[in-house]
This record gives C-alpha cells, sequence and structure tokens, in this order.
C-alpha cells in the first residue's frame, strides 16, 4: 500500500515574492524541477515550507497550485500536524485529501507529552484519518524525542505505515529498522544520513537538499537500495559539502539560495528566518559552478 514512500521524497520549499507573497511560478518552476529531477514523490506543507507563517488561506491555495501542477505526475504527501490534537483532527477532517496519498504528522512539539502522551496522540490520528500516515521524530524542533520503542508500539496501528526519522541518534535508527513489522517503512528525515540509514535496511529519505540536486540525491538513493553502495557513496562525498551549506544557518534559508543559484525560484524567506549570509552565498554559488 505504501510501496511509493521508498526512495526519494522532497519536502517542498515555499518560494515568496519579495513583498513576502507566495510566488507561485516559483512553486510551478520548483515542482517541474523535481519531477524532471526523477524523485518518487513530493512532500507539501512540511518544515521547510515554512509552513508554520503561512495562514489557512494560504495553504489551501498553496495545496491547491502544487497538485494542479503535480497533475497526479508524482504521489503526494501532505504535512498535517502540530500540538493540539483537536485541532489536528479536525483539519484532517476539513482537508480535501483527495489528491493525497499519505499525511506526514510530526510529533508534537513545546508541550512536551510523555511517550504514553506521543503515543494517544497518534492513536487518535490513526483512527480518525482516511489515509495512511507517517509519523515523524525530529527532536530538535520539537524539543521531544519519540523513542524507538513508542514508533514500535506505533507500528502496531494499521494507519501508521512507517516514520521520517531525524532523531540525530543512528542507534535509535538501527533499533526500529531491526524490530519494526514486515511492510513498516523507516525513511530517513536527515540527509547526511538518508544512505547510511537505507544501508542498513532503510527505505529512503524525505529530502531538503533533494529538490535542489534532484537528479543526483535520488540517483544515490536508488543505487542504494539496489545494494549497489559504493556507487551512491561516491555520489554522497560529492555532494556533502553542500548538504552541510543547506543547514549551516538554518532550513530552508540554505536550500532557498541553492534553488536561486539553479535558477528554480529566488530566494525569499518570512520572518523570524531569515536569508543566508553573503559569506555562506559564496560558498554554495562556488560549489554549483565549478
Amino acid at each position: 500500500m505504501s510501496g511509493f514512500l521508498r526512495g526519494t521524497g522532497v519536502a517542498l520549499a515555499t518560494p515568496f515574492n519579495k513583498d513576502g507573497s507566495i510566488d507561485y511560478a516559483g512553486v510551478t518552476s520548483l515542482v517541474n524541477f523535481c519531477i524532471e529531477g526523477n524523485v518518487e514523490y513530493l512532500v507539501v506543507l512540511g518544515t521547510t515550507a515554512e509552513s508554520v507563517t503561512l495562514t489557512k488561506d494560504e495553504k489551501k491555495k498553496l495545496v491547491d497550485h502544487i497538485v494542479k501542477v503535480n497533475s497526479k505526475r508524482l504521489p503526494l504527501v501532505i504535512g498535517i500536524g502540530g500540538n493540539n490534537t483537536g485541532a489536528i483532527l479536525e483539519e484532517i477532517k476539513e482537508t480535501n485529501l483527495s489528491d493525497f496519498d499519505a499525511i506526514l504528522s510530526v510529533v508534537p512539539m513545546y508541550n512536551k507529552p510523555s511517550q504514553e502522551g506521543i503515543y494517544q496522540h497518534y492513536k487518535a490520528i490513526n483512527d480518525n484519518t482516511p489515509l495512511p500516515v507517517l509519523l515523524y521524530n525530529v527532536p530538535s524542533r520539537t524539543g521531544t524525542n519519540m523513542t524507538a520503542e513508542t514508533t514500535l508500539r506505533l507500528a502496531q496501528l494499521d494507519k501508521i505505515v512507517g516514520i521520517k526519522e531525524a532523531v540525530g541518534d543512528f542507534t535509535q535508527v538501527l533499533k526500529i529498522i531491526k524490530d519494526r513489522p514486515k511492510d513498516f517503512l523507516v525513511i530517513s528525515g536527515d540527509d547526511t544520513l538518508a544512505l547510511p540509514a537505507v544501508a542498513a535496511g532503510g527505505d529512503g529519505v524525505i529530502s531538503v537538499i533533494g529538490q535542489g540536486f534532484p537528479k543526483e540525491f535520488s540517483e544515490m538513493i536508488r543505487l542504494g537500495l539496489s545494494g549497489e553502495t559504493e556507487k551512491a557513496f561516491e555520489i554522497l562525498y560529492k555532494l556533502l559539502p553542500v548538504v552541510g551549506y543547506a543547514f549551516e544557518e538554518g532550513n530552508p534559508a540554505g536550500i532557498k539560495n541553492i534553488l536561486k543559484v539553479k535558477g528554480v525560484c529566488d530566494d525569499n524567506i518570512r520572518l523570524p528566518l531569515i536569508s543566508v549570509s553573503e559569506s555562506l552565498a559564496k560558498k554554495i554559488r562556488e560549489f554549483i559552478v565549478s
């Protein structure tokens, strides 16, 4: 059912105009750039989309535009998460999910739930969604780590089909891969560790850098999945500097500058985030044009 989530998904950034409004021409350009780069699927309204700064109306218009541009060419995953379980259930109910194949939902942030609270939060989502659900663990943003034990417990629920794991602790990733149920997907949320995770038995990545280098990054993951790890690591080592640059001053400032240099869209960003420094922009440009 969720086999399409193997390989490379990209967490789409949201291009903005200089006045802060959504740049729909830039959105079109970015979606087409990723599709032409042979990624396996697109993730809409993730963290990289600056979704926390988008209004409800902007989210709807952005989603509608991406759905139209994609035109069923690739599977779509939509981010629906937050720290108010009731509000998430209401959003799932109110959102037209007919063009989407799965929901990506992040561990609740700020209110720091216990492991049992995390479990009950996702169980409520599981019991109230028409679509498969990917868990998303990113303690650096949420302030709470969902343990391997909680993930494996949630993996028993019928709508929970996998996890985007960005814990930064490779031992935890290995524990999940080792003890997961059959067909439960372990998807890296860390671009640097994506290939090692695939080599260990993981299923791919939801990537930030993958939208800047879709052909290279998706080929790397496909090689990893097919066991051609030596060739895959050659690509990773070539991309390693720019992966670092993408996150050096925060996401999505880095990837937006990469996309600007590549001529995909501009790099405008919304406060409280700001664009990359001149020194980082210089490093990115030198890497891309060299």
